[in-house]
């Protein structure tokens, strides 16, 4: 038996997070959500209207940012919080999904949560989402996990989940921001999302939450018993 990273990457809306959180929990890892750190790093931008276009601008935010997950004993998940406020609901703003991709495209903001992510990837018995982490962050990682499913489904689970928060928000607003975002994640000069070369694909398109977990759970449990 050994300890391992794993990885998992793909487009937005895929479940991601909740197969990664999950996955933690089975197998008594830490659950990282890189994604809530990019939105973190992305609300803190709006609130002080740092103009992405200027580097010294995007330095000197940057230099402000305190990033921790605390777990949350009410959920049962680790929130994101942004120099010591609990941001999680706030990230995940319809404004906030509008900017996440223009702002983690940027290089010094990539750089910034790569080498957080590596650290807390140092001790191993991790489970990371996100667009990068197989191909940049953890590039040699045990286990990479390239998630996938039709952009349909990806739309309706989207909207479901922003119209719980949001009941004026539209199914054409949230297909066009998934639109957007894919573009951006996938056409962006600096760790664009890609599948890596040794990863393996799940398409979830047709499959239950269990139904995925318990495919991965298997593939998690191989690579551990090597």
């Amino acid at each position: 038996m050994r300890d391992i990273i794993i990885t998992l990457d793909g487009y937005s809306s895929c479940g991601k997070s909740t197969l990664a959180r999950q996955l933690a929990s089975e197998l008594n890892y830490v659950f990282i959500d890189s994604g809530a750190m990019y939105r973190a790093i992305t609300l803190y931008f709006l609130r002080l209207r740092v103009n992405i276009a200027h580097e010294k601008a995007i330095h000197k935010a940057l230099g402000g940012i305190s990033l921790a997950f605390q777990y949350n004993e009410l959920t049962g998940n680790c929130d994101m919080y942004l120099n010591d406020e609990n941001v999680e609901a706030l990230i995940r703003d319809m404004l906030v999904s509008e900017h996440v991709s223009e702002v983690s495209a940027l290089k010094e903001v990539r750089e910034f949560a790569v080498a957080q992510q590596q650290e807390m990837g140092k001790q191993k018995k991790i489970v990371m989402d996100g667009r990068d982490i197989g191909t940049t962050v953890f590039p040699d990682a045990e286990l990479k996990v390239f998630v996938t499913a039709d952009p349909a489904v990806r739309v309706e689970r989207r909207f479901k989940e922003m119209y719980a928060k949001n009941p004026g928000i539209t199914i054409e607003d949230v297909k066009a921001n998934l639109e957007m975002r894919d573009y951006t994640d996938s056409n962006r000069e600096y760790s664009p999302l890609r599948k890596a070369e040794d990863a393996l694909e799940l398409d979830n398109s047709n499959l239950t939450r269990e139904e995925q977990l318990a495919i991965v759970l298997q593939w998690a449990k191989e690579k551990i018993a090597q």
